[in-house]
């Protein structure tokens, strides 16, 4: 039997991005001559990468952004966000001393972001985490991203995992609804970006604090 593998999502589950999110988000509109979004926004933009995010702030400040203009757009922010990493970016509080049990009680542990496969790996290296994941895997690395079940199952077979051994983390309902749809359990955290209280997106646990994620927690979930 393959060892349990936990997958999680990126922003708003294993790192706080949204400052630098916000930071180059601005920089980028700020081209179109647009106003700030602020730190409010963030639930409503983030989530199904940098191209959405920059097309859901456009939207927001009422401005029709054309097909021609996004390429552009869009390598302004890459090149801003990845000059700036990590920023202020920090993993949530008790994440590093789970994912070190975890991998030490010989799990495995893998990413699954709607964010650029590039701009995920950079951000993990820069912070000293990629050595924690046997796959990191994007929103580009596949031609589906979530919430689409082969996202997550592209993810397991990259780490060597078997998806009924797979339980998926994250915050918003892009994670939810892709563990769904692959058949596999989901914890939720509240203290990420979603618009809506993760109570109400039905994950099949909720943790309040990574001294949470447990062994234990995640053998119940697969057994159950």
């Amino acid at each position: 039997m393959k060892s349990p593998l936990v997958v999680f999502d990126l922003d708003g589950t294993l790192l706080d991005t949204h400052a630098d999110l916000i930071v180059s988000l601005n920089y980028t509109i700020a081209a179109l001559k647009l106003p700030p979004v602020s730190y409010d926004d963030v639930t409503h933009l983030v989530g199904s990468g940098a191209q959405v995010m920059i097309e859901r702030a456009c939207k927001l400040h009422g401005y029709t952004l054309t097909a021609e203009e996004l390429p552009a757009l869009l390598q302004r922010f890459i090149t801003h966000y990845s000059e700036a990493m990590p920023g202020a970016t920090q993993p949530y509080p008790g994440l590093v001393a789970a994912l070190t049990m975890l991998k030490s009680q010989g799990y495995k542990l893998a990413v699954c972001t709607n964010k650029m496969e590039s701009l995920a790996r950079t951000l993990l290296e820069r912070l000293e985490l990629t050595h924690y994941f046997e796959a990191i895997t994007g929103g580009d690395t596949f031609t589906v991203r979530k919430p689409n079940a082969e996202h997550l199952i592209g993810t397991v077979e990259r780490a060597g995992g078997d998806i009924a051994r797979t339980v998926m983390i994250g915050d918003s309902i892009n994670d939810i609804l892709v563990a769904r749809n692959a058949g596999v359990p989901s914890i939720a955290v509240p203290f990420g970006y979603s618009d809506v209280g993760v109570e109400t997106l039905g994950p099949s646990r909720i943790i309040y604090h990574y001294d949470e994620l447990t062994p234990e927690l995640v053998e119940g979930l697969l057994a159950a």
